[in-house]
Parts: structure tokens; C-alpha cells; sequence
């Protein structure tokens, strides 16, 4: 019988495959690997889960195996796929969106990702987004005009400030830098 396992971390395809990688060096086989979601064909020993969970945290991930840490796992994946893996429109309603996607109301989830996280989850929500207006930048392949459409902002200006009260930096200084200070995804 299948076994289900959530997995914290696990942000982007580098991710899924260095997951799978380890599954299979274990001797497992995986069935699925999707963000922070994996299902095996065993049924995994305790020994076995542990071992696992050793090798995960080696490479920066780690086995969830409550409830409310699997739901906040879910969120941030659905905001990091939004963001920086979709082609959907940024400018959805993000509680709406979310509560669709978990079918879960939107204060539940809210209340639980502020209690658990110490921040929100439109915080959060901006913090990926500044992250992608930095990755843009970097590749100085949009102007801020359109960097602004594709992330959903109303204006240029309405970014810039965004930009300017997270960074400290307006994105034309931050794209003018030699080193530019990037984060993990995971580290947000």
C-alpha cells in the first residue's frame, strides 16, 4: 500500500529531483514527488523513516509529520508556485486563491500561518515577490514596467516603494549593485 510523506523545503523541480535521488539511493520507490508532497510504494519502518529523515536534513529538507506543519508547507508551496513557477496572474485575490486551492477558510489558515510563522501569510506572499522583482533584475531581460504587469503590481511606482520598504533599496539601485543580495526561497 502506498505511503504518503510530506517534506519540508522542497521549493522547485532542483528540489523534487535531489528528493527522489535520495528515495531511490534509500531502496525506495517513489510513485509521485511534488512540492513538499511524496507518495512511496512501501511502507516505511521506523528505522527506515529515520535513516530517511537523517539523509533529508542533510540536504536540507525534513520530514513533517503534523498536521498543522503540513498545512503551513502547503501554503508557502502554493505561494512559491504562484510566484515563481506559473504562469497564472499574480494580481489573483491571494486568499481566495489559497482557500480554493486547500479548501480550508481563509482565517483558519491565516490565523494558524501567523501563530506557526510569526508572520503573515501576505508578508510571506510579498517576501516571495520581492525575491522574483530581484531574480528579474538580475537578468535584465524586462524593464520594470513589465517586471511590475507580470508580478501583478498596479504601477511602477506602487513596486519601486514595495521594493524600497523591503530592500531598502530602489530596484534601480539594486539593479545597479555588482553583488546582488538574493534569498533562498527557503530561507524566507
Amino acid at each position: 500500500m502506498p505511503m504518503k510523506l510530506y517534506i519540508k523545503n522542497m521549493v522547485c523541480s532542483r528540489c523534487k529531483m535531489v528528493v527522489q535521488s535520495e528515495l531511490e539511493k534509500a531502496g525506495l520507490h517513489p510513485v509521485t514527488v511534488e512540492l513538499g508532497e511524496v507518495v512511496i510504494e512501501e511502507k516505511l519502518t521506523t528505522a527506515t523513516l529515520k535513516n530517511l529523515n537523517t539523509s533529508l536534513k542533510k540536504l536540507g529538507f525534513e520530514s513533517i509529520d503534523d498536521k498543522r506543519s503540513r498545512m503551513i508547507e502547503k501554503i508557502k508551496n502554493i505561494v512559491v508556485e504562484l510566484i515563481h513557477h506559473s504562469d497564472k496572474n499574480i494580481s489573483v485575490n491571494l486568499s481566495e486563491y489559497i482557500s480554493q486551492q486547500l479548501n480550508y477558510d481563509y482565517n483558519y489558515l491565516s490565523n494558524l500561518f501567523s501563530e506557526i510563522e510569526s508572520t503573515t501569510i501576505e508578508k510571506y506572499f510579498i517576501g516571495q515577490k520581492i525575491e522574483k522583482i530581484k531574480e528579474l533584475l538580475m537578468y535584465d531581460e524586462l524593464t520594470l514596467s513589465e517586471i511590475a504587469d507580470q508580478l501583478g503590481y498596479s504601477s511602477v511606482a506602487y513596486l519601486s516603494n514595495q521594493f524600497k520598504k523591503i530592500t531598502g533599496l530602489t530596484p534601480s539601485f539594486y539593479k545597479s549593485l555588482k553583488q546582488n543580495s538574493r534569498k533562498n526561497i527557503d530561507d524566507l
